[in-house]
């Protein structure tokens, strides 16, 4: 599919001069920063060196210190407590954090993750019921509850006490827990929104430390499994999640607690992981219990203290990500020759798929595939315990919770953010629902939305890049979204030697302008191009400048993301 190309715009010169010259930078680099909101060199340095001292006090978060009592007379009358989460990477992160730190003040504590294809999402009647079955007395939830009135309702008629550390939407009403710890709540005051679940974990967790005067470390130490929640979760990457980030990369990349070194083990991590590496490597092996067994088999490896258990635990979550990839790839495979032979598609603006037989585990990822490849907000559902559930995936700036609120009417439950979200329904509701669905959208998504667009940061000169150049773009990172790679434009290059294809689908070239050096560059899923390229005819790239490593040499390498070829 053909992608626009988008230029940003570049911003305030006598500011971006300025801040070049503060910097002793590149002023194509200065400009990008003034992009993303950084204008003096104040800025720049926190931006640039980020401090853990920079965290926001946990006690802006509404109802913090509510919570923190109520764990604190937990604890004092031994009652017992049940770390709850969702099956997801981020709820089972969330789920080995808040469980192994507060392990260290009670034996009364065990963990709760729910089946995802017995139970759903969030909080369920059976989980609670294991609870009073437990003598169980507070419930600590995370990634999850904001939106489950009445299963806290039900808790509090069995005089069992919820603590709710959500990042989602809540809904009209605040469930009626012990505290809600949720920085998207109206009331809430807390100056970062955005956080993923296990970073409000992370939160409470720094709390009960200050107000109990631990050292940073009782919390800090948990840094790498938050740093896996951000990359998996797909939250920005700004502001406190920057912060977490950074420093939860330096931990995963040199102390790693022993269950995610046993992970990074396992498929034979040979150099310092980033955010993306994480996403496509430790995130799937992560997710790949709950969709294909049970989420505690991963927080079983989270939890890990002997190397040999993490090593055999770490396999079998390997094993349940082979089988993983074999069923989305056969369902994926599915929902495309349903697509071919019906008229799902014909003039429409979204995607809704349905096989009663599909597995509920991985739809999601075969919803995001098919947003991949007909670029339109997309549901894929399946039949589980008498309903239909399903995923929903939306293109980069249309807001699907919202379309999904408009059919609330229609739906058990639905809950999520603007770009994914779950949901469930009547078996008899989906022919009105896809219809309602459409017709939300189609009235309110732009035709531009439906074209995917490259965002580029800055035109440049491939004469401006240079080892410092690079460097600068290396110490912006972690990169994600809010925070990308930084994407550059350059005109009227040409080809040295012959490009040629890498695999089947990337191509391998080398590429020059007036007066510059030769850079090695790769285009992923631009082998089309091989073909289409002449000796001496101009063309434009967008592209990302990385360092690439290669038998321990290090090279600058342009990652190419779109061609045009000159008339």
């Amino acid at each position: 599919m053909e992608k626009r190309w988008v230029q940003a715009v570049k911003g305030d010169k006598e500011t971006i001069d300025s801040l070049a010259q503060q910097l002793n930078i590149d002023t194509s680099l200065a400009q990008i920063l003034v992009q993303r909101g950084i204008l003096s060199f104040d800025e720049a340095k926190d931006f640039f060196r980020p401090q853990l001292a920079q965290l926001h006090d946990p006690f802006l978060m509404k109802d913090m210190k509510k919570a923190v009592e109520r764990i604190d007379a937990a604890l004092a009358a031994e009652e017992k407590i049940l770390i709850y989460g969702d099956y997801d990477v981020d709820g089972t992160t969330s789920v080995a954090l808040a469980y192994s730190f507060f392990k260290q003040f009670t034996p009364n504590i065990n963990y709760y993750i729910p089946d995802r294809h017995k139970e759903g999402y969030g909080i369920s009647t059976a989980g609670i019921d294991y609870a009073y079955a437990n003598g169980i007395t507070l419930i600590i939830a995370l990634d999850c509850g904001i939106k489950s009135n009445d299963k806290v309702d039900y808790a509090n008629s069995l005089a069992i006490d919820f603590i709710i550390c959500d990042h989602h939407l809540p809904g009209d009403e605040i469930p009626a827990a012990v505290a809600v710890l949720d920085p998207k709540r109206a009331d809430c005051p807390y100056p970062f929104k955005e956080l993923a679940g296990c970073g409000i974990g992370f939160k409470l967790a720094q709390a009960y430390s200050i107000t109990h005067n631990l050292p940073a470390s009782a919390y800090e130490q948990y840094l790498d499994l938050v740093m896996v929640s951000i990359a998996a979760d797909i939250v920005p990457v700004i502001d406190e999640n920057r912060t977490l980030a950074y420093f939860g990369l330096i931990k995963l990349n040199t102390n790693p607690c022993i269950g995610l070194k046993a992970l990074m083990d396992s498929f034979g991590k040979d150099k310092d992981l980033t955010i993306t590496d994480v996403v496509f490597t430790l995130a799937p092996r992560i997710n790949a219990a709950g969709r294909m067994d049970h989420g505690n088999q991963a927080v079983k490896m989270l939890l890990c203290t002997e190397d040999d258990l993490a090593k055999e635990q770490s396999l079998f979550i390997n094993l349940q990500n082979s089988d993983r990839k074999t069923t989305d790839q056969n369902i994926t495979a599915e929902a495309l020759a349903l697509i071919d032979d019906s008229e799902i598609l014909i003039n429409k603006k979204t995607t809704v798929v349905y096989n009663e037989n599909w597995n509920k585990g991985v739809i999601g990822i075969v919803a995001s595939r098919l947003t991949e490849k007909y670029y339109r907000p997309t549901i894929v559902l399946t039949h589980s315990n008498g309903f239909l559930t399903g995923s929903a995936r939306s293109v980069p700036g249309y807001d699907l919770y919202e379309a999904l609120l408009g059919c609330a009417d229609l739906l058990v439950q639905f809950g999520g953010h603007k770009f994914a979200a779950g949901l469930t329904m009547k078996q008899e509701n989906i022919g009105a629902f896809a219809e309602r669905f459409e017709h939300i959208v189609s009235s309110t998504i732009t035709d531009d939305l439906l074209c995917p667009e490259i965002y580029i940061d800055s035109e440049i000169q491939l004469s401006q890049i240079n080892g410092k150049f690079q460097r600068i773009i290396s110490q912006m990172s972690p990169f994600g979204p809010m925070n990308p790679a930084p994407v550059f434009i350059s005109r009227d290059l040409i080809y040295v030697g012959r490009p040629y294809v890498v695999g089947t689908k990337h191509l391998k070239l080398s590429v020059k302008q007036q007066n510059s050096a030769i850079f090695e560059s790769i285009g992923f899923g631009l082998a089309e191009y091989e073909s289409l390229l002449r000796p001496n005819q101009p063309f434009s790239i967008c592209y990302t400048v990385e360092e690439n490593v290669w038998k321990e040499q290090k090279r600058i390498q342009l990652n190419i993301k779109a061609i045009k070829i000159n008339n």
